[in-house]
């Protein structure tokens, strides 16, 4: 399996790696993240590699032009190609000092120089797409991003020297590292299989970088590989019908929610309200997840002003990053810093039974085209730990939670109708609850173990040689 980070936080690329171990399958996890050394684990019966990816660029790795077949926009990437590692053939290297010494000093200093840099330059790199979109169609990344690159000479070679049978291959970046190592596999002689897993649909995804050239670079990698896949499996029904019409794939893809673990052989688990320090009869809401501004959690600490008494409990992979630390200091503005509680990550396998003693969970996202197609992770985490669930107007999520009873939905960025919202939960918490329980629960089939099953069945059939 490849990732492209720390495999720490990502639960969907754990309880995949672990449950396929489970079931026989000899797993060997491969992470790419910012990280001074490799580092090497075990979860379960499956083998976890996280590699590091070096700052400094270096030259893509010959096998990468050797082996890669034309794509579909009639680029191929030839030696030509692939001899600058920037992607750009550009000369004058003293010159192109200068210009990176200059960027760091912006981005150093931030505020209004660098976003009156970053708005100048907006024009240059809408030529660049255009240009090399005209010259390499899908295979203008190779100049647009060629960062890209660092996940293949990072991964590749360690692929190939575990001589796969299948690949799967996590979100976006993993998906060219994966086709060129079943290439190579098949050049070889081997039959190697690949499964792409789609975490989102890339089309409305925030870029990762502030330019231009960003998604149209992500869009032609994903069209120029996505045709390698003997498989594709995705997280929701609605992005499988995306998938379905963006990429022409002559099979729908399989969708593997991202439900929680049902069963766990962990004994006991923290306590989230203990951690807090709150007594049984203090309200606690809880937001589990990543932190970014589109996540919506500067709307949660606007309403609580509106909310007397009532505490929020961030758990965030790392309680000192940056924006975390933007949060607290808005919520001390507010006057509401001594009712805003951060946690680190708990284990996934403990993480519903450590959410379980939270009153609220809350989903606040800002309308995005991909958090309006899927049911979250911590959707299925706050359902399994029987919280009621407040969620933004985003589509699919709203849908649920007022088809099911189980939580109540505001405007996004509302911070009053956030806080109306809570009020209404609190009144009366059993009603809420009482949607996980009898035999219509939604419970049963939100549940990994379920998913697992699926899974493990395409890795068979793919696998299975047809007589």
């Amino acid at each position: 399996m490849l990732v492209d980070n720390a495999v720490e936080g990502d639960s969907r690329v754990q309880k995949t790696a672990r449950s396929a171990a489970d079931a026989g399958w000899d797993v060997t996890l491969i992470g790419c993240a910012h990280v001074d050394a490799e580092r090497r684990w075990r979860l379960g019966d499956a083998e976890v590699r996280v590699l590091p990816l070096a700052a400094a660029r270096a030259t893509p790795p010959a096998t990468a032009s050797a082996v890669l077949s034309s794509p579909r926009g009639g680029a191929s990437a030839s030696g030509r190609d692939a001899g600058s590692r920037d992607g750009s053939g550009l000369r004058g290297v003293s010159g192109l000092r200068s210009v990176s010494g200059l960027r760091a000093r912006l981005v150093a200093r931030g505020g209004l120089p660098l976003r009156a840099a970053r708005l100048a330059r907006r024009p240059v790199e809408h030529a660049e797409v255009r240009f090399w979109r005209a010259r390499l169609r899908d295979g203008a990344w190779r100049r647009l991003e060629p960062g890209l690159w660092d996940y293949e000479r990072v991964a590749g070679p360690v692929v190939d020297d575990l001589r796969p049978d299948l690949i799967h291959a996590h979100d976006f970046r993993m998906l060219g590292v994966a086709a060129r190592a079943v290439d190579r596999a098949r050049a070889a002689g081997r039959d190697v299989k690949l499964i792409w897993d789609a975490h989102e649909w890339l089309p409305g995804a925030r870029p990762r970088r502030d330019n231009a050239r960003w998604l149209p670079a992500h869009l032609g990698y994903v069209r120029e590989y996505v045709g390698h896949a003997d498989a594709v499996v995705t997280v929701s029904d609605t992005l499988a019908d995306l998938l379905v019409r963006d990429h022409a794939l002559p099979e729908r893809p399989t969708v593997i929610l991202n439900a929680p673990i049902a069963a766990t052989t962990e004994t006991s688990a923290p306590d989230l309200r203990k951690r807090c320090g709150l007594p049984p009869d203090t309200p606690l809401l809880v937001y589990s997840g990543a932190m970014a501004v589109q996540r919506g959690v500067d709307t949660v600490v606007e309403a609580l002003p509106l909310l007397p008494g009532a505490h929020l409990a961030l758990v965030v992979a790392d309680p000192a990053a940056a924006y975390v630390r933007q949060v607290v200091a808005r919520a001390a503005r507010h006057g509401v810093g001594d009712r805003v509680h951060v946690l680190p990550y708990v284990p996934h396998r403990q993480l519903v039974a450590f959410l379980a003693t939270a009153d609220i969970g809350l989903i606040p996202l800002h309308h995005w085209p991909n958090h309006e197609i899927a049911l979250i992770t911590k959707f299925f985490e706050y359902a399994h730990a029987r919280l009621p669930i407040v969620v933004s107007d985003v589509r699919t999520m709203a849908e649920t939670v007022r088809a099911t009873g189980q939580g109540e939905v505001f405007r996004a960025r509302d911070a009053a109708d956030l806080a109306r919202a809570v009020r209404a939960v609190l009144a009366d918490p059993a009603r809420y609850r009482a949607a996980y329980e009898g035999e219509d629960s939604p419970l049963p089939g939100w549940t990994w173990e379920a998913q697992a099953e699926r899974l493990d069945a395409l890795y068979r059939r793919l696998l299975t040689p047809i007589r």
